[in-house]
């Protein structure tokens, strides 16, 4: 696995190179060992998770109380989603990050999904940097919060 691309959503890239994160960030998907493809996406996500964890980032987090809803991971005023599985739950975690800013939890996320390619080896309809990054700019005015869209192979 590594770092591909990245897509600046209002201004998340500058939260998080403001607080010296970014090279971090991106620099977690650099990990050769972690094959993309078939049934990939435990060890994609474990690796992540150790990553994350390793840095003091939390474990899951629910979005309020009454709900089973949760985001990847979160530190301070950032937080972090992976989406490895189906297209049509990278809007549902959009919108999760968004609920998360309105509710002055997070000034900005990061969110990371495979690029079309790696989507493709790990199998059908998983969403992809390319098709979110299209998603964010068609909901620029309703998706505020500042996001740096991460895309991995």
């Amino acid at each position: 696995m590594r770092y591909e691309c990245g897509y600046d959503h209002h201004n998340g890239e500058a939260e998080w190179i403001k607080r010296e994160l970014f090279e971090w960030v991106t620099d977690i998907f650099e990990a050769p060992q972690v094959s993309i493809g078939i049934r990939a996406t435990t060890g994609i996500r474990g690796h992540i998770r150790n990553e994350i964890t390793v840095a003091g980032w939390s474990d899951e987090v629910p979005l309020c109380p009454d709900s089973d809803m949760t985001i990847f991971s979160m530190k301070g005023d950032l937080a972090f989603q992976l989406q490895t599985g189906n297209a049509s739950r990278a809007p549902y975690d959009l919108l999760k990050l968004q609920y998360l800013y309105a509710e002055k939890r997070i000034e900005a996320a990061a969110f990371a999904v495979p690029v079309r390619t790696a989507a493709n080896a790990i199998g059908q309809n998983i969403a992809s940097f390319e098709r979110i990054e299209k998603e964010l700019a068609i909901f620029d005015r309703i998706i505020t919060v500042p996001i740096l869209l991460i895309g991995f192979a």
